[in-house]
């Protein structure tokens, strides 16, 4: 018989550093883009991944790791099938929940706002950046819907291969990105004894920035 996981013993201290009113740049993608480059500049692995939260029009809520690719003034930009189980929630509730968790550093940054899909040409010119088998993948993945097996999944890509057997795969037109249109953003540093450090940005009528410490 398998031995319980004590799971609940499981803890760990966050020592590293803190994290004042006084460190925070008054604009949020600012600081967003400071800890990132410091996370870039540690060699953390799939620094960009990040955790989407989605929920139906019913509030059954799902989540599911996928990378950034892109951050501006405008959002945050991750690339999808449009038709996956996240596409057809987004279409019918706008509004997504982001989260990163660098645990080297002992920081997370949390990010909710409404989601809009990015233009035809943003996905496009992040499209024929990727891979030729990722390209290739996007047209032979149904994404979330049900294959009886890996070999299915393998025969629709050789498919692809002999159809785009010139390498000049095109867009497909059920893929692309979204771009999620800030309303809160939080930056958590971890501290000792759980006395965390939180700081949430609140984006305001006028698109300014209210900042404020929150208890951990």
């Amino acid at each position: 018989m398998t031995e319980p996981l004590d799971i609940a013993a499981l803890r760990e201290e966050y020592v590293a550093r803190g994290l004042r009113r006084a460190d925070l740049d008054p604009d949020p993608i600012r600081q967003f883009t400071q800890w990132f480059g410091e996370a870039a500049a540690a060699n953390l692995r799939d620094v960009n991944a990040m955790s989407v939260a989605t929920a139906t029009t019913d509030g059954m809520p799902s989540l599911r790791v996928v990378l950034l690719k892109g951050v501006s003034e405008d959002g945050f930009v991750f690339f999808t099938n449009y038709l996956s189980d996240k596409g057809r929630e987004l279409a019918a509730n706008p509004r997504a929940a982001l989260a990163l968790f660098w645990v080297q550093l002992e920081r997370q940054i949390r990010i909710s706002g409404r989601v809009e899909k990015t233009t035809q040409e943003e996905s496009e010119k992040y499209f024929f950046s990727r891979p030729l088998g990722s390209r290739l993948g996007a047209w032979a993945s149904s994404q979330s819907g049900v294959v009886p097996n890996r070999e299915t999944l393998e025969a629709h890509l050789e498919e692809m291969r002999q159809r785009f057997a010139d390498g000049m795969v095109p867009l497909p037109p059920n893929w692309g990105g979204y771009r999620v249109v800030p309303d809160i953003i939080e930056f958590w540093q971890g501290r000792t004894n759980r006395l965390h450090d939180r700081f949430r940005y609140s984006r305001q009528g006028d698109d300014s920035w209210l900042i404020e410490r929150l208890s951990p």
